[in-house]
């Protein structure tokens, strides 16, 4: 299944994971509106009683996207990079419907995942063939604030809290603030604790 972004953000989280994030605070990146769209308007509970939709995360680095849930069904797509979010549509016993950052969906099985919070900076920005652009990620919640370092499009970071407006991330040994709306794992104007 040929999904051209999903291998650009790929090969951009793979970079990120072996530590080439930019580390040069002088750049500031522009940001642009987010492509995200906020959980259902019927949110509800789930068989685990968890809300649905909802954000996880992958918990190893190989896991098998499936048709439907169960091992009978074919995989669709193999993630492999642990830490990636996913969105949970819907469970069944012991399986996860999910979509990806580029809306991709299918059955994931729920030992697979964890509810550590992670989120994609800007992964629409993501061009193949095209220098991903850079996102400042700050030392205080305001735009106002110093650029800590400024990080490229499509790399991982750990959530830590959000506001509704701004989320204290970790990326690689980097720790500080981006705009909510440059993150897709976060849903607009959520607040993480």
């Amino acid at each position: 299944m040929a999904r051209g972004a999903v291998g650009a953000v790929a090969a951009v989280m793979a970079m990120a994971a072996a530590g080439t994030v930019l580390a040069d605070a002088a750049l500031a990146g522009a940001a642009a509106p987010s492509a995200q769209a906020g959980p259902a308007a019927s949110t509800g509970k789930s068989e685990s009683g968890l809300p649905l939709p909802r954000f996880v995360s992958l918990k190893a680095d190989r896991v098998n996207l499936r048709a439907g849930p169960g091992t009978d069904y074919p995989t669709s797509w193999v993630y492999r990079q642990a830490g990636l979010p996913l969105e949970v549509l819907s469970e069944l016993e012991g399986w996860r419907q999910v979509r990806d950052a580029e809306g991709a969906t299918g059955w994931v099985v729920q030992s697979l995942l964890s509810g550590r919070r992670t989120a994609l900076v800007t992964p629409w920005d993501v061009k193949p063939g095209q220098a991903a652009p850079q996102v400042p990620v700050r030392d205080s919640d305001s735009e106002r604030s110093r650029a800590v370092v400024n990080v490229e499009a499509g790399v991982i970071a750990n959530v830590h809290s959000c506001d509704g407006r701004w989320c204290h991330v970790t990326i690689d040994r980097f720790r500080g603030y981006v705009l909510q709306k440059q993150l897709w794992g976060v849903y607009e104007n959520e607040v993480v604790n």
